[in-house]
């Protein structure tokens, strides 16, 4: 039989105008295949937040995500999901939605007459159940955001020239761009599954890797906004950091949600500092190093409270100085110093906990704060020898302890304290 090469490439041809496709799409084959050997990292990254950067309608609707509808009249009917294409976030933090069209919903309708007209109330933050404004009534708010979000995003450059849709995922002209798949998948940090070869290839393990997504603007800027560090920006802060010559692999599992991925503790690298702490009453009393350290300095959608946001910050250092501003002068950016470093200030280490405190008691407080503070004097149960029953409490400097201890003395009231005989022992009320 004759093959009719030419009309074999018309047709395809034909068929490719008919249905655009990103190319680049064809080198990713999805999380789903990579599970097939590495079944472990693939059930830790699906309970993460990294999948469901951005989510079709289809899944989001079965999951616990309500809609941009304020409620109605009885009887009225408002939005639904077969109005919504895609949905971004919906792990942990905030909702935003995008309409049939690829671009971002900001208003919504308040009166069932199916005109979204009323801006705003449409970003839904998770850890509240509240809803707030993003762009309110911002028109044509396009989806540019896929390189952190998706797997395979090819951007469409051209948009406001080219005139066509086959680089706007699914036809959608509000989004600019096209991706294999949605969320951050294996690929998006392995590479494309077509280059892998069957042997292990490497990866870029770097902070830089990693903060080509977890930064914002000019990495040597931390940028702020409304009294709180601005989000994803974890990159820009761990350059301003102690920590700034080490990997985020250093201390997380980048396949596990945040809070379960710690690989190494700040006791394994603290360990002095960490013994000495543990001895102190808010050692004892069960604070961790990132209650202090690491406060809840940022906010990506909604703050829990007076100088608590809801992302922990990477800067680390505190500033002790009760003086002491965490941002410039006008607020939109975090103060660095002579060096680049930055400090977390005592409102957000120590106030976020303690609101009925203010910043010189924080100060005060701070001081020695890792060491075991020495008493004025300790208090044990004193017996005489050759009269025991004649115990009684005394208190005495530290410096003398030993040699009562030495003595016969407990450390401990007399009241638990029983001597029968020649014996004392501790009674159990």
């Amino acid at each position: 039989m004759k093959k009719n090469t030419p009309l074999l490439i018309v047709i395809l041809g034909g068929l490719l105008l008919m249905f655009p496709f990103n190319a680049a799409a064809q080198s990713y084959f999805g999380a789903e295949a990579c599970a097939n050997c590495h079944i472990t990292q693939h059930n830790e990254w699906i309970v993460s937040g990294h999948p469901w950067k951005l989510v079709s309608s289809e899944v989001a609707q079965n999951r616990a995500v309500p809609l941009p509808q304020p409620p109605l009249p009885p009887g009225v009917s408002g939005l639904t999901w077969d109005d919504v294409s895609y949905i971004i976030g919906g792990y942990k933090w905030k909702v935003r939605y995008i309409d049939n069209d690829g671009y971002i919903i900001t208003s919504v309708d308040t009166d069932g007459d199916g005109l979204a007209d009323t801006p705003g109330m449409n970003q839904y933050n998770m850890l509240t159940g509240e809803w707030s404004d993003y762009h309110p009534g911002e028109e044509f708010k396009p989806y540019n955001c896929g390189t952190c979000h998706t797997t395979g995003w090819v951007p469409d450059t051209d948009w406001e020239t080219d005139g066509d849709l086959s680089d706007n995922q699914d036809g959608l002209p509000g989004m600019h761009g096209t991706f294999a798949f949605g969320g951050v998948q294996c690929e998006a940090c392995h590479g494309p599954g077509a280059h892998f070869s069957g042997e292990y290839q490497g990866i870029d393990d770097s902070a830089a890797a990693c903060g080509s997504c977890h930064f914002r603007g000019d990495t040597a800027t931390i940028p702020a906004k409304g009294g709180f560090i601005r989000h994803h920006e974890q990159y820009n802060e761990q350059l301003a950091s102690p920590h700034a010559e080490l990997k985020c692999v250093s201390c997380h599992n980048p396949h596990k949600k945040a809070e379960y991925s710690i690989v190494t503790s700040c006791e394994d690298c603290h360990s002095g500092i960490a013994d000495s702490y543990a001895l102190t009453e808010m050692g004892e009393f069960g604070v961790e190093c990132q209650d202090c350290h690491m406060p809840f300095a940022t906010k990506s959608a909604q703050a829990l409270g007076p100088y608590k946001g809801d992302i922990r910050t990477h800067l680390f250092r505190i500033n002790t100085d009760a003086d002491a501003n965490l941002f410039t002068e006008d607020g939109g950016l975090v103060l660095l110093d002579e060096m680049g470093q930055a400090g977390v200030t005592l409102d957000f280490a120590c106030l976020s906990c303690h609101q009925g405190e203010n910043l010189l008691w924080a100060e005060d407080y701070a001081k020695n704060f890792h060491e075991m503070e020495e008493p004025d004097e300790v208090c044990l149960c004193h017996i005489p020898r050759g009269n025991p029953r004649n115990r009684h409490d005394i208190c005495v400097d530290p410096d003398d302890v030993a040699a009562h201890l030495n003595h016969g003395d407990v450390l401990d009231e007399c009241a638990n304290v029983e001597v029968v005989d020649r014996f004392r022992r501790r009674t159990s009320n």
